[in-house]
């Protein structure tokens, strides 16, 4: 079963006005409408949500999302201390895979990334061929590494469901990876988020879909919350 969105399930409630019932506004936040969430109000399951997330020490996350360069995905381990491993696919840009340790960042590109990386500072083509699939030292705030580390931190993804958090409105049960979950949805102006919350064991956020202003979509699902993870620095060329 899939999460649905709540503009179905707030559609099949007023819809139920014509039976007797009215304030569909009400109904949709009633907090004992689902459990385990009782007693609690919309903003506060995506406040509790969030808080939650964030106090794991690690997590997993699985991202989608558009770029210039097409397609972008990316499976990224988080923990402690700003310890991150990921893998990312930039579309027609290649692909690269990241490590950062002891606050020092790590790439290693397939040829596409690195020619791609060239048009911003021009490389020959034996430095490529060289570089190929090798780990490099690289700086943080490189305009491409930067893009990539930006998604080592949940606290940017998570901030922007708190930030908007007074606007939840409450959807229907479902379940994700047979975890049951509950779906939540807000968001302000043009920027709109969908969230799956578990509504078993542990609260955490399972799943959250942003589309900003432009209309572009990003898709993360979390997963192996408190899962150790050690990342070491890698042999670098």
């Amino acid at each position: 079963m899939r999460c649905l969105s709540v503009r179905i399930s707030a559609a099949a409630l007023c819809a139920a006005a014509a039976l007797g019932l009215t304030a569909c506004d009400t109904i949709a936040d009633d907090p004992g409408a689902q459990a385990p969430f009782s007693g609690l109000t919309g903003p506060e399951i995506t406040n509790k949500s969030v808080a939650t997330t964030r106090a794991s020490p690690t997590v997993r996350m699985t991202v989608t999302t558009q770029s210039a360069d097409g397609p972008v995905q990316a499976f990224v381990a988080s923990g402690a201390k700003g310890a991150c491993t990921g893998t990312f696919s930039l579309g027609s840009a290649g692909t690269m895979e990241l490590i950062r340790a002891d606050g020092a960042v790590y790439t290693k590109s397939d040829e596409a990334m690195l020619r791609a990386a060239a048009a911003d500072s021009p490389a020959r083509d034996a430095d490529i061929k060289k570089l190929t699939g090798r780990w490099v030292k690289v700086r943080p705030d490189d305009r491409r590494t930067a893009r990539s580390l930006r998604f080592c931190d949940t606290k940017d993804l998570l901030d922007r469901l708190a930030a908007t958090s007074a606007t939840t409105r409450r959807g229907r049960q479902a379940t994700i990876a047979g975890t049951p979950c509950l779906t939540l949805t807000g968001g302000a102006g043009r920027e709109k988020w969908t969230a799956s919350v578990a509504t078993e064991g542990t609260p955490y956020l399972l799943k959250m879909r942003l589309t900003d202003g432009a209309g572009k979509p990003l898709t993360v699902e979390f997963s192996e919350f408190g899962v150790p993870l050690t990342v070491k620095r890698p042999a670098t060329v």
